[in-house]
């Protein structure tokens, strides 16, 4: 079975210790990054989690974020590119709050497990199960979180760096194939996840890339809240992200436009014989 194919119909795993994770400490913490996110922070508890934005005062997307809520800091999960950007980000803010910032990326390594079946890889190494998306639960030194970079069922294992050639034998004798990035990168296109740094960034207004499960209307302000509810109240966005079936074998270059479509991430899909990808389609 190859990778791809094993997110299709079983479980892959991919080493995504690229990823930032950033450590928020200090009694402030869930307050300040209310304060500067588009979800709900605040209402949080140990073991729960979600998926954010951190907008520009113009509204527009700076980046966005997998918050984990942890009993004595929340963990912050993001692209690679966005380690730097993030942690200036918040460290501007930090004025006369009780927050600190712990940046502990190269300590950390994180495994994702994906694909249908990957809940059972889990049990089968021994490892916990999140019933939630976005949970996170302890398992020995580190946390299974329930993540994915797919759109498919997923996990993020995360744990101490040193740990991680042991974890990837227990992944595998459970059952897990390695893939590569490219594979996911085109099972994500086929479910028509999202990425930041290909299909969002700071080109777009938090409404136009399609992830209702980043904003929550019935929080406090924060930082960009007035466009968001501007477009929210008035229904003006011109262009939104949506999943598209091409019928092509030959998938589009990001940037490319078909009429008023922009394409900014696409694939040739094996399992449907044709290019999917992601575009900006005007409504």
């Amino acid at each position: 079975m190859t990778g791809y194919d094993a997110l299709r119909n079983g479980a892959a795993w991919l080493d995504l210790s690229a990823r930032a994770k950033i450590r928020m400490l200090g009694e402030d913490r869930a307050r300040l990054l209310h304060a500067m996110t588009t979800n709900h922070i605040q209402q949080l508890k140990p073991g729960e989690g979600c998926y954010a934005f951190f907008l520009t005062a113009q509204g527009r997307v700076l980046a966005d974020v997998n918050v984990l809520c942890r009993p004595d800091h929340l963990l912050l999960d993001l692209e690679p590119e966005l380690r730097d950007k993030v942690y200036q980000h918040l460290d501007h803010y930090i004025i006369a709050d009780d927050v600190t910032l712990e940046d502990v990326t190269n300590e950390t390594t994180t495994l994702a497990v994906e694909g249908p079946k990957a809940a059972e890889v889990l049990q089968a190494a021994g490892a916990p199960v999140p019933e939630s998306d976005y949970a996170n639960v302890e398992w020995e030194t580190g946390l299974v979180a329930r993540l994915n970079t797919t759109g498919s069922l997923g996990f993020f294992v995360i744990a101490p760096s040193i740990e991680k050639d042991e974890l990837i034998k227990r992944i595998e004798a459970a059952g897990a194939i390695a893939a590569d990035s490219e594979a996911f990168r085109v099972v994500r296109i086929e479910h028509g996840k999202a990425r930041y740094g290909e299909d969002i960034s700071e080109r777009f207004l938090a409404q136009e890339t399609n992830q209702p499960h980043a904003l929550n209307f019935n929080k406090g302000c924060y930082l960009g809240q007035e466009i968001v509810e501007r477009v929210r109240s008035r229904a003006q966005i011109h262009r939104v992200l949506k999943p598209l079936v091409l019928d092509a074998a030959e998938p589009p270059a990001p940037g490319t436009k078909i009429d008023t479509t922009e394409i900014t991430s696409a694939a040739y899909s094996p399992a449907l014989g044709k290019a999917v990808a992601l575009a900006y389609v005007r409504t």
